[in-house]
């Protein structure tokens, strides 16, 4: 398969990418790619530090498979580049190739996409805190991956986005349906009751379509581990003792947070606010993703010439 070579722009910043990677004591570099680099040329110019390349491309995925570098496959394009970077670190969590306390120094496109262009160093303590590779390990059990993505993606939309031009916020409670809608109550007529299960799977786009208009509405969705939309518009009744949340959350956040500690549930809250999506586990924020729209380019601007 016909490699592209890599730009000069592109061997500075793996050279630049290296130099913070020694300073900073990375443990790995992870680059999300969407062209088929000559991924050994890559790894020789990171000079022994190790590589993870990311991708959601087949023909990408093939090339860095071909060329005996780290793959981490994403199963489909992402929203943001916030999001694609979050699911090639969790990915990389459970295959063990970092751990939690680790830092990363991550490569990827920053303004146009097909141009690897900025670096940043990240601390896996911090942007995934408590999430152990023996905690995902059991999230797998509990709530299957392809559903959490799944009902993510969501979440991240409904942040980003709102509907028809308002912001919006909900909650999520994914996995261990039963004892949630028994620690719940009925908000509002639920609009899923009466129908079959597989027309409330959130793999459906008629299903994310109606989601996103009931989330105008005030009241969580619950969700099975399977992807089955098991009640809307519920009010969370679990009691938020012994919790310790970040000042500024309101009471949605609370509400997600003790639904998690109480029932073992994952619940991701989105901040009507900000669009930030936060995911809890046991009552703690176990990842956040900012609402970024998408990546960053640069734009003409009219300015005004400063007065004489």
């Amino acid at each position: 398969m016909p490699r592209v070579d890599l730009p000069q722009s592109l061997e500075s910043l793996l050279k630049a990418a290296r130099r913070v990677s020694n300073e900073a004591e990375c443990k790995a570099a992870i680059l999300l790619a969407e062209v088929e680099f000559d991924f050994t040329e890559v790894k020789k110019l990171l000079r022994g530090i190790p590589l993870i390349v990311a991708s959601h491309l087949p023909d990408v995925q093939e090339a860095i498979r071909e060329d005996g570098v780290t793959l981490v496959p994403l199963n489909q394009e992402p929203q943001t580049r916030q999001v694609q970077l979050s699911q090639a670190l969790l990915e990389a969590i459970a295959d063990d190739l970092v751990q939690t306390g680790d830092r990363v120094v991550a490569i990827y496109s920053g303004f146009e996409r097909e141009n690897l262009d900025t670096l940043s160093v990240i601390n896996l303590s911090e942007h995934l805190a408590r999430l152990t590779t023996r905690d995902l390990q059991r999230l797998e059990t509990q709530v299957p991956l392809l559903t959490l993505r799944k009902v993510v993606d969501l979440a991240v939309e409904i942040g980003r986005e709102g509907r028809e031009a308002k912001k919006v916020g909900t909650i999520f409670v994914v996995g261990n349906h039963r004892k949630v809608l028994d620690m719940s109550h009925e908000g509002i007529h639920d609009p899923f009751r009466g129908y079959a299960k597989k027309e409330k799977m959130i793999t459906s786009p008629r299903v994310r379509e109606s989601i996103k208009e009931i989330a105008q509405i005030d009241g969580a969705f619950i969700i099975s581990s399977d992807g089955c939309v098991m009640g809307s518009g519920r009010i969370l009744d679990a009691p938020a003792e012994e919790l310790t949340l970040s000042k500024g959350l309101g009471s949605r956040h609370w509400a997600a947070a003790a639904i998690s500690k109480g029932t073992n549930a994952i619940a991701i809250a989105v901040s009507e606010s900000t669009g930030t999506v936060r995911l809890f586990q046991d009552g703690v924020v176990v990842l956040r993703i900012e609402p970024m729209l998408q990546a960053m380019k640069w734009q003409d601007v009219d300015i005004e010439p400063p007065a004489e």
